[in-house]
């Protein structure tokens, strides 16, 4: 039969070679670092054999695709699993073993958690495994014969209960260890090279506080000892820039727990930031047309029934609460309440587009092992707008929302993105709104347009709204994460859900349509973005304290007094350190606190009415007249200058 590979190219094939049989036809090469297939898009073990005539196929490497790495990751926690086995017996029961974006992790069920020294036991077990390079066999077994093969595994046996009548068991040997699993794996132990586990941490059963607390262990493998060394180096570095960490040294923001998980609650330093954040942005949008409003965090129950959120979201929304003859829930987002502002009043085709924004605080329900810090929250304060438009103004206005992208991440000096088109999967629908020919017609129209604006973008499948396609904006991170700030959505569906109205030129009603856009997203994982971009060296314009004057003596303070006051004045934002500490250590402080400019004043500077600057980036600048740093001061503010 024919199959097609990646490049296009077609290989004539008996019926039923298996992917590494396939891999091997290729380049003996290829074969050798094969995790795993994609046959007509779908992720396969290496075993499996290959019966669709026409298929389309790709060899995965641990190289070249996410899944190519998540088999060879996957297999890791399999060593890591009968490594634990080995050493504690009967002593521990397993969960899941899955392989993630970054590594794998296995929970376990054990009487304890687990040490340091356990885990370098169960590393020093791994290499052991590794180097008895264990064939590992997949095989099926009937519902019955599989309960009965893991009996004495009791997370196991809820799982294969939990499966559909007819569904494929599948196990995966290894050695004297089996494991129930989907796969896919590498073909022995031996494939895998250098392993680290990297942390522990309790995680409840299912994700569910209702269940039992296990121990999970994560960890990471690569094919190479010096890939693990960059990783090891890059985690590190992680480490150096997590906006917790940086957030506590600099008094930006606390939690507690009488407050709740998921809940931050600012500092004055971290107010300041965000409230400059705000008024940026603002200025911005004003600017642009924008018209922000204030609406409720609570709404009836009935409004996101109307809107679908219901239907698609209630999972993410906290309970309902019941309030005299009403049922108010705390909203997820604002986009409903925007749909009735809208409606408040009669439009005509000249008034639109109509761009009504708003700071808008909404509320999810994240379970309370994923919130963190200011990334994750349960309360969130998002940078949302929706623009009501004609069909004919789609792309006009869909390409200003984009400039207004382009010219904020100019100010922030954001590089490295990429434009992703996010589109629904057709084979998982019960997650989006059920209207086919809505769909096409939207994805088609947003597609072509991103194409007419010349912007090079990639497609990715189940990442839309329920409501409709969307752009996200890809950031590439300080430490490699791609993450989504920025969103542009396209929607037909609410203006329909809402009954939305505008009077044509032809003196007929006719529908809006929708366009909704969040531009730095939610001010919260915006902050906490910059801070592991700048490692809390924020620019200029944008750091809490950007001066603060250091007078060397009591003698002095008069002095640095009157120099705050003039800064002031000029609204730039200032601190005096009148502390009775030498000099130096005032300097090591403000660095320390990552302020911008530090100000020196003595007898040298009283007497020249000037000031000694010294620079958070290029240490000691000199002496300059307090009108001209001033002056300069302000000239990088209005610039949005960056070190």
């Amino acid at each position: 039969m024919k199959i097609f590979l990646k490049d296009g190219s077609q290989l004539e094939v008996e019926k039923g070679i298996s992917v590494l049989e396939l891999a091997k036809k290729i380049s003996e090469g290829l074969a050798r670092v094969a995790t795993a297939g994609k046959v007509n898009g779908k992720v396969k073990d290496l075993r499996y054999k290959i019966e669709e005539e026409n298929a389309q196929v790709e060899i995965l490497t641990f190289e070249n695709d996410l899944d190519g790495k998540k088999a060879y990751w996957h297999t890791t926690s399999h060593i890591m699993a009968q490594a634990i086995k080995r050493i504690f017996k009967d002593k521990v029961k397993f969960a899941i073993g899955p392989s993630i974006d970054e590594g794998f992790y296995y929970d376990f069920d054990i009487e304890k958690a687990f040490s340091d020294e356990d885990k370098v036991k169960i590393e020093e077990e791994m290499k052991k495994i590794i180097k008895e390079d264990l064939p590992i066999e997949r095989f099926s077994l009937p519902k019955k014969e599989a309960l009965e093969l893991m009996k004495d595994e009791p997370y196991k046996v809820e799982l294969i209960n939990d499966l559909p009548e007819g569904e494929e068991i599948s196990f995966y040997k290894q050695g004297e260890f089996t494991d129930l699993c989907a796969g896919p794996h590498l073909m022995s132990t031996g494939k895998v090279k250098a392993v680290k586990l990297l942390a522990s941490s309790g995680a409840y059963w299912r994700g569910s506080e209702k269940n039992k607390m296990l121990q999970r262990i994560y960890g990471i493998s690569f094919p190479k000892a010096s890939e693990l060394e960059e990783h090891l180096a890059l985690l590190e570095e992680a480490k150096q820039r997590d906006h917790r960490k940086i957030g506590k040294q600099l008094d930006l923001f606390m939690t507690h727990e009488l407050v709740g998980s998921g809940l931050p609650m600012y500092l004055p330093n971290g107010a300041t930031i965000r409230r400059l954040l705000e008024q940026y942005i603002l200025k911005k949008e004003i600017k642009l047309g924008y018209h922000h409003v204030y609406t409720p965090s609570l709404a009836n129950v009935a409004l996101y029934k109307t809107s679908g959120h219901w239907d698609h979201y209630k999972e993410d929304m906290f309970p309902v609460m019941k309030m005299d003859t009403e049922e108010m829930v705390l909203r997820p987002m604002n986009c409903p309440h925007h749909m009735l502002i809208y409606k408040n009043a009669m439009h005509s085709y000249r008034d639109l587009p109509i761009k009504i924004g708003e700071l808008a605080h909404d509320f999810r329900y994240e379970a309370s092992g994923s919130v963190c810090g200011l990334e994750r929250v349960r309360e969130m304060c998002q940078n949302d707008a929706h623009i009501f438009v004609t069909p004919e103004q789609i792309k006009q206005v869909f390409g200003e929302v984009v400039n207004l992208i382009l010219s904020v991440y100019k100010d922030f000096g954001f590089q490295d993105y990429t434009f992703r088109l996010s589109l629904r999967d057709k084979e998982n629908k019960e997650k989006y709104f059920d209207d086919d020919e809505m769909w096409e017609n939207a994805e088609g129209q947003l597609r072509q347009i991103l194409t007419d604006l010349n912007l090079n973008f990639y497609e990715a499948k189940g990442e839309a709204a329920f409501y409709g396609p969307k752009l996200d904006v890809q950031i590439k991170t300080a430490i490699g994460h791609d993450i989504t700030i920025s969103t542009c959505q396209l929607d037909f569906l609410l203006p329909q859900r809402f009954e939305l109205e505008y009077i044509g030129e032809d003196g007929k009603p006719h529908r809006p349509i929708v366009i909704h856009r969040a531009i730095l997203g939610t001010f919260d994982r915006f902050i906490s973005f910059l801070i592991e971009e700048t490692k809390g060296a924020f620019p200029l314009w944008l750091a809490p304290i950007q001066v603060k004057i250091l007078p060397i003596s009591d003698n002095h303070r008069e002095y640095a007094k009157s120099i705050a006051e003039k800064m002031m004045d000029e609204d730039i934002r200032v601190e005096i350190d009148d502390r009775q500490e030498k000099i130096g250590y005032k300097i090591r402080e403000a660095q320390l606190q990552k302020v911008p400019y530090m100000l020196v004043v003595g007898d040298k500077e009283i007497e020249a009415n000037a000031v000694g600057v010294r620079s958070r980036k290029d240490g000691d600048i000199g002496a300059m007249s307090q009108e001209e740093f001033i002056s300069k001061v302000k000239k990088e503010v209005e610039t949005y200058a960056r070190d």
